[in-house]
């Protein structure tokens, strides 16, 4: 199963865009669960919630509707993020979506000596982007990057970018085909660290 975060909130969104030419091409015969987080109902942890929450992990009673999201992060098998680049960052509600699916005893447990172990399924993320100016990984893919294969057991984690869409100059909708026409390549291409 793919799983495909998307964290666009705008109609005809050039990240989902590239996201959904990017499913197209590796999702041929997989089921395609598509978490449009606009519209879900997530809340950042406040202290009742966060309390509940940890009651529950310590009973280790995940059957609470809570863990829905990271159950299914858990068990994919490929996932696929949509993130615009906003203000130096990804946005805050897919934030919300990481706080809410980090659950220690279903997508990551820590060993004896405090260390993480992921326990998810995906052998790969890919993180798709577009930025309106040049491109800054630092507060997004960096993070999303580390979280995965630190935190989560993913084994490699990729980025698509489009960058340069709302300078003056250049051609934005060029700029975004050309990344899909260059995703089999994108998608091929050994991950350096």
């Amino acid at each position: 199963m793919i799983l495909y975060i998307n964290s666009c909130v705008r109609h005809n969104s050039r990240t989902n865009k590239i996201a959904k030419a990017l499913i197209d091409l590796i999702g041929k015969n997989d089921e395609i669960k598509e978490v449009k987080l606009s519209e879900e109902n997530l809340l950042p942890l406040n202290e009742e919630r966060l309390e509940y929450r940890t009651r529950l992990i310590e009973e280790n009673n995940f059957d609470n509707r809570i863990f829905d999201y990271a159950k299914e992060f858990a068990k994919a098998d490929t996932i696929v993020i949509s993130a615009p680049f906003w203000d130096l960052s990804f946005p805050a509600i897919l934030k919300t979506y990481f706080e809410n699916i980090y659950v220690t005893g279903l997508v990551s447990v820590y060993d004896e000596k405090g260390q993480p172990k992921g326990l998810c399924k995906a052998d790969k993320l890919y993180y798709v982007v577009t930025s309106g100016g040049p491109y800054v990984p630092d507060y997004s893919f960096d993070y999303v990057k580390s979280l995965a294969e630190d935190y989560l057991g993913i084994k490699e984690t990729k980025l698509i970018k489009a960058e340069m869409l709302d300078v003056i100059g250049y051609d934005s909708k060029g700029i975004v085909e050309d990344t899909i026409l260059n995703l089999k390549h994108i998608i091929k291409e050994k991950t350096t660290v």
